[in-house]
């Protein structure tokens, strides 16, 4: 669809699209100057994707000298209208003190209304801030809720969270199984600290049989991503192991790799 004659006619939403095109480069050249000048004039309509994708814009200095509180301002506007991407983006700003002073509790107030509308990324931040008691008294059990939430849409750090909540038992009761299972999860995305923690469990016999073929794999991954524990850890247990496992082992790990994206080979 020809967008430009819309967008130079006023259409906010044709001009926000325009703007899109622009960023990446689709049926136009890759212009970030250019996606900044049409989202600004939908922006200026009160379109609210164009308000918030002016405000990523300004956050990485993308078409504009960095500005942290112009991406604030932008940010603000759309998370009023009530999108979810602008308030996860605005609890971001206030958590780590971007373009405004540091508010925990301003932080949570955004990701809050982002994580209602089931936004992954704000699930998981507000998972973190009862987890750690930030902006909120601390609260395992609220924390587990919002990692549950998160993990169940394939948040890999929510899911390796989830796995250490159940393995020790905050929040919700010990349960070495379900941490096995969302450790699982979160090492077949490439988590580093999920496939360290999977070879241990597998190593220990703790919520699956022993198993040190399945462990050495899984700490050899890891490993492979700088993981020191992980590297020591496969070193101990091929003391325990036979030549013809170990050789199992290296084997499992390759094969294990193939299918984890962005894998250290």
């Amino acid at each position: 669809r020809e967008w430009r004659p819309l967008a130079e006619a006023g259409d906010a939403d044709a001009q926000y699209f325009l703007g899109q095109m622009h960023r990446e480069g689709k049926g136009v050249p890759e212009d970030d100057a250019e996606a900044v000048k049409w989202y600004r004039l939908a922006a200026a309509q009160g379109n609210a994707k164009a308000q918030s994708s002016l405000g990523v814009m300004y956050a990485n200095g993308k078409g504009v000298p960095k500005d942290d509180a112009e991406a604030v301002k932008w940010y603000r506007l759309a998370a009023a209208q009530g999108s979810a991407w602008a308030q996860y983006n605005l609890g971001q700003m206030y958590d780590f003190g971007k373009g405004v002073p540091k508010d925990d509790a301003e932080a949570v107030k955004w990701y809050r209304l982002a994580a209602a509308q089931g936004h992954a990324k704000a699930q998981y931040n507000l998972g973190n801030m009862y987890d750690n008691g930030e902006g909120v008294p601390k609260d395992d059990a609220e924390a587990v809720k919002w990692y549950r939430l998160a993990a169940a849409q394939g948040d890999a750090r929510a899911q390796y969270n989830l796995g250490q909540m159940y393995r020790q038992g905050k929040g919700v009761p010990e349960d070495y199984a379900e941490a096995v299972k969302w450790y699982r999860l979160a090492a077949a995305q490439g988590d580093a600290r999920a496939q360290y923690n999977l070879g241990v469990m597998y190593s220990l016999g703790q919520g699956v049989p022993r198993d040190y073929v399945q462990a050495y794999a899984w700490l050899n991954l890891a490993a492979a991503q700088g993981q020191k524990e992980a590297s020591e850890g496969k070193d101990i247990i091929r003391k325990d192991m036979t030549p013809a496992q170990t050789a199992r082992a290296q084997k499992l790990s390759k094969k294990l790799c193939a299918s984890i994206p962005n894998c250290a080979k």
